[in-house]
């Protein structure tokens, strides 16, 4: 029922709030992860101020497996996570990010009462990440995570999925193989964070039950909408898109091995407004394709955007470029 909230989350509320009638849906979003309880009930006192949340966990699990010894290749890593159930036969929206977008949505309206369609956000997946990736990770103590992430500032709302460098004491950096984790920031408790089993029979279970027992509590007692459902939140008159924001990211380039490539790059950053923070080339082969890794300073979404495409185009790339943004602990 996710994506049916995800899409009609804010007209079903309103009908359920006009008909007087209870609605419960823990399920839908984290398995047997409380979350949506927490938001409803638990964090009512508050206001949140953002989310951060490992939603989906057959591709953690895959990035996961990937960051293990010497790094599984992503379709090796893929075919054990079918093999052991954890991913459908077809795990496109897994993969590509869309089942961690539709989650969001559906948070994103509970937290902030204000609903954005998982079409109108910002999603990529994991198949662009190789075990090289994660092993550059690894070298900056981080690790390689698919996040959703939603955040207000003021009266402007964002919410985003994508993969995310994450400093390794970062909390949700330790959230390995299926689990889920959310991570919820509000404005009295601070920063809390919910972690547990996402998907699964006894986990999906646990929270049906719960709801079942809600609803038949409240029926019990006459106390149908003893937890209201969310109204449109009217305070928020922006959602702030993708290109706007400001952050560090990790670039790798498959670049020719000649003099002049590295200055052509930089030259390309630097005209962009994007500053070099920390540059990394190994196995220099004359005239042959090696990776090239920087990260950087902050900088603006649209400039990465534009200056990578640039870039994309050099003789001297060959490949699209890889970008992951960063997060700080």
């Amino acid at each position: 029922n996710k994506a049916l909230l995800a899409h009609h989350g804010a007209e079903i509320f309103l009908a359920a709030r006009k008909k007087g009638v209870d609605l419960y849906f823990e399920a839908s979003v984290a398995g047997g992860i409380p979350v949506i309880k927490g938001l409803r009930e638990g964090l009512i006192g508050n206001e949140v101020e953002g989310i951060y949340g490992i939603l989906n966990g057959t591709s953690n699990y895959i990035l996961s497996e990937m960051g293990k010894g010497e790094g599984r290749s992503f379709e090796a890593a893929l075919a054990e996570a079918q093999q052991r159930g954890y991913a459908e036969r077809n795990p496109r929206l897994d993969l590509n990010g869309m089942d961690t977008a539709h989650k969001l949505s559906v948070l994103t309206l509970l937290a902030f009462g204000r609903a954005i369609l998982p079409e109108k956000m910002h999603v990529e997946g994991i198949n662009g990440i190789t075990a090289d990736d994660i092993r550059n990770a690894a070298g900056f103590g981080s690790v390689i995570k698919l996040l959703g992430i939603a955040k207000r500032s003021g009266r402007s709302l964002e919410a985003r999925v994508h993969p995310v460098l994450l400093p390794k004491n970062h909390p949700l950096a330790s959230v390995h193989g299926v689990h889920n984790a959310v991570s919820v920031k509000g404005d009295w408790v601070g920063e809390l964070m919910l972690t547990g089993q996402g998907a699964g029979r006894r986990p999906t279970t646990s929270a049906v039950v719960a709801d079942i027992v809600d609803v038949a509590r409240n029926l019990a007692f006459g106390t149908p909408q003893r937890v209201p459902l969310p109204g449109p939140n009217k305070d928020i008159r922006q959602i702030r898109r993708i290109g706007q924001l400001e952050g560090r990211y990790y670039f790798r380039f498959a670049c020719i091995d000649r003099p002049g490539v590295l200055s052509r790059i930089s030259q390309i950053l630097g005209s962009h407004r994007i500053s070099i923070a920390s540059m990394v080339q190994k196995d220099r082969r004359r005239d042959q394709v090696v990776p090239l890794i920087m990260t950087t300073h902050e900088a603006r979404e649209r400039d990465v955007h534009a200056a990578l495409k640039l870039i994309g185009k050099l003789s001297i790339v060959r490949g699209k470029p890889v970008r992951i943004r960063m997060e700080r602990a």
